[in-house]
């Protein structure tokens, strides 16, 4: 018997993951989006993937630009989340009002005051139903400060874990 798609997404709702805002930048244009489905996959050479929606309004940006970085968010980040979730329907531009950026190695938008920035290039993307699980190497990283706590996403909310600032 197959699981019911609302069955399968009350039940995801149950596993907490960190919240990320995953940008790009280049020919393109700039894009972004929030994800809670990114994780490792190796150490050698550092490589992670998330899984971004087809229809994601910075999907067609993210391919054709090649790097991304993923953003992880922090405590007090909730705001950012929703803005790049497209909760407060501004354009995709004006999402990056909701943060001061810098760039690093590929020249994707990073996040200044995120917990941790991985700074990407695509290596490999795979389809699977409504999504499409994006493989990258990391370029560059960029910690932010260790007295802050992170943000996580669990029974469709965000809660702060970790330490508080």
């Amino acid at each position: 018997m197959a699981v019911d798609r609302q069955e399968f997404r009350d039940a995801m709702a149950r596993l907490g993951a960190a919240v990320n805002v995953i940008t790009t930048g280049g020919p393109a244009g700039r894009g972004g989006f929030t994800a809670s489905a990114v994780c490792s996959v190796t150490d050698d050479p550092p490589t992670l993937l998330l899984c971004m929606n087809r229809g994601a309004t910075a999907a067609p940006r993210l391919r054709e630009n090649g790097v991304f970085c993923v953003n992880t968010l922090a405590a007090h980040q909730a705001e950012v989340s929703r803005v790049f979730a497209g909760s407060t329907k501004c354009t995709m531009e004006e999402r990056f009002d909701a943060g001061t950026w810098t760039g690093l190695a590929t020249g994707a938008p990073v996040l200044v005051d995120a917990m941790v920035a991985f700074d990407c290039r695509v290596s490999d993307m795979v389809e699977k139903g409504t999504h499409i699980v994006v493989f990258a190497e990391i370029e560059a990283i960029r910690q932010g400060s260790p007295n802050e706590g992170g943000l996580i996403y669990f029974g469709r909310d965000y809660y702060p874990v970790g330490l508080e600032g």
